[in-house]
């Protein structure tokens, strides 16, 4: 049974693997990927971005779990927007296996990151999703997210 809590320390080696997966699915870890992006994976970031996910008072990190071990992983931040007072929660990472992928998985991280952001008082909760994938966009679409902006980068 695929159960949902929050990650703790004991998730690192795991949640590392995780974060690899993500980068890699993104396809950061090379030039011709779908992003046209290459980023170096270094664990030892991946190390920090988890330790203060699990750690900072407005920060989240879920654990999708089966049989004790992490087979996915939602990072988020709440804060408030540089323009005005409003608060809103924003999702730095969301990866979960393929091979775990289906069901309701999904939707319940969703829920659950959700009803973080509110019992924070966040106005508004994000998500990204990467390059032109149309099945996130369409999961997105159906909870009532929407387009916000579009980002552009370049290589410099």
């Amino acid at each position: 049974m695929k159960s949902l809590r929050r990650a703790t320390i004991a998730d690192l080696p795991r949640a590392i693997e995780l974060l690899f997966d993500s980068h890699v699915g993104a396809g950061f870890d090379r030039e011709d990927g779908p992003t046209g992006f290459a980023v170096p994976f270094v664990a030892s970031y991946a190390d920090r971005l988890f330790r203060t996910h699990i750690a900072a008072p407005r920060m989240l990190c879920l654990a999708l779990d089966l049989d004790g071990q992490a087979q996915g992983v939602l990072m988020a931040a709440a804060y408030e927007h540089r323009f005005g007072p409003v608060w809103l929660a924003s999702e730095t990472v969301w990866w979960i296996d393929p091979a775990h992928r289906g069901g309701s998985a999904a939707p319940r991280m969703l829920d659950a990151y959700e009803a973080w952001a509110r019992q924070l008082g966040c106005k508004f909760a994000g998500m990204a999703g990467m390059g032109d994938d149309p099945l996130v966009a369409k999961l997105y679409l159906r909870r009532g997210y929407r387009v916000a902006e579009r980002h552009f980068l370049k290589v410099l």
